[in-house]
């Protein structure tokens, strides 16, 4: 399944479980808004922090979401890269298979982008 596909399925599920537990989800949404929108670091900054913390925590969703938001945010490979080299030195082998779902996930949106 291509990156593309699960980002679709995952929001997908996203919206089912905005609909079962709204009030969860809309505190979520709550919190990362305030976190993005607040503080001294751009959004660019936060993401790359985010993207970091996904592949040493493992959370293929979460790689290809801060993925995705850091392409919008103007990030480039080369930048997305040195980040994914900071997550690999932090969380040792796992880290270097996670990152490769980023780097890879990456390839496939910039490539679709044409």
């Amino acid at each position: 399944m291509s990156y593309k596909a699960k980002i679709d399925e995952m929001r997908n599920e996203l919206r089912v479980m905005g609909k079962s537990i709204p009030d969860t989800m809309s505190g979520f949404a709550t919190l990362s808004k305030a976190v993005k929108d607040n503080g001294p670091l751009d959004t660019k900054t936060k993401e790359f922090i985010a993207l970091g913390m996904a592949v040493v925590l493992r959370c293929e969703p979460c790689i290809m979401f801060h993925t995705e938001a850091l392409m919008k945010a103007g990030a480039t490979r080369e930048e997305l890269g040195d980040v994914l080299a900071m997550a690999i030195q932090m969380g040792g082998g796992p880290g270097v298979m996670y990152a490769g779902h980023a780097m890879a996930c990456w390839d496939e949106l910039a490539a679709a982008k044409g």
